[in-house]
């Protein structure tokens, strides 16, 4: 069995003339950072990611995580190079967005966000009012990108998205209207198909904004290996290349150097 650590997120302020406790802290604000959480430890790896548990406690308000021992060892090093260096720029794309979404919380209600983890004994980062996290190369320009995978929701009472479970992204959430979603005649969950899409992405990083995603075109896409296809494109290649000497060219191509 794989050995699990601890990753810790005390939060101290006031509500009110009251300190923070968990009897008075909204479910609001615990859902930020249950948002948060998955990007601090896996930015990039979603889809069959080990598990992460969840408890919170008082003193003032703890939150505590527990999952694979490797991530919580690998987000102390995070921690550790933010310190030193006191920006963010250098993370993943979702991590530096978590980050800042703790970095606006404390300015917003003046908390204090405590990280450590059972890796060490020491506090391994503090976002408060004071801090300054929040990345200096944040440029995202609007781009057009394709992604393929099976098609595992559609729908939604308020905002009309699909879901597509992708095997490099994992699963993503396209918004669309909900027009399109009744224009379907046939049935389009648990099919494959091909997405066109437009999105953010940052021109520094080249990370992706999963959250602004929008549905542009919705493409059939059934891959098969098909030999009757493969000989006649070979058949119609091989009129056009008679004449041509495969050593020769490859010489060509590589550069002929002589040693």
């Amino acid at each position: 069995m794989e050995k699990l650590a601890t990753l810790e997120i005390r939060v101290t302020g006031k509500k009110g003339q009251f300190d923070l406790t968990p009897d008075n802290y909204d479910i609001k604000e615990i859902s930020v950072i249950l948002n948060s959480i998955e990007d601090l430890l896996y930015p990039l790896v979603k889809k069959d990611r080990p598990t992460i548990s969840y408890d919170i406690e008082a003193g003032s308000v703890r939150h505590l995580f527990k999952t694979s021992m490797q991530a919580v060892i690998g987000f102390s090093a995070i921690m550790g190079e933010i310190q030193y260096s006191g920006s963010i720029d250098f993370l993943e794309y979702r991590t530096a967005n978590a980050i800042e979404q703790l970095q606006q919380v404390a300015y917003q209600k003046n908390y204090a966000f405590e990280i450590l983890t059972s890796a060490t004994d020491k506090i391994g980062l503090v976002i408060s009012p004071e801090s300054q996290y929040i990345r200096t190369n944040n440029i995202l320009v609007d781009v057009e990108m394709y992604f393929y995978g099976t098609l595992t929701n559609a729908g939604g009472k308020n905002k009309a998205n699909i879901h597509l479970d992708t095997e490099e992204f994992g699963s993503i959430t396209l918004s669309t209207d909900k027009g399109f979603i009744m224009d379907q005649e046939e049935n389009i969950l648990y099919k494959k198909y091909g997405v066109r899409a437009l999105g953010k992405q940052n021109i520094e990083t080249g990370d992706l904004d999963k959250s602004s995603l929008t549905l542009l075109e919705l493409i059939d896409y059934s891959p098969k290996f098909d030999q009757t296809y493969l000989n006649s494109l070979i058949k119609k290649a091989k009129s056009r290349w008679a004449d041509v000497d495969p050593d020769e060219w490859l010489s060509e191509i590589r550069g002929d150097y002589e040693a």
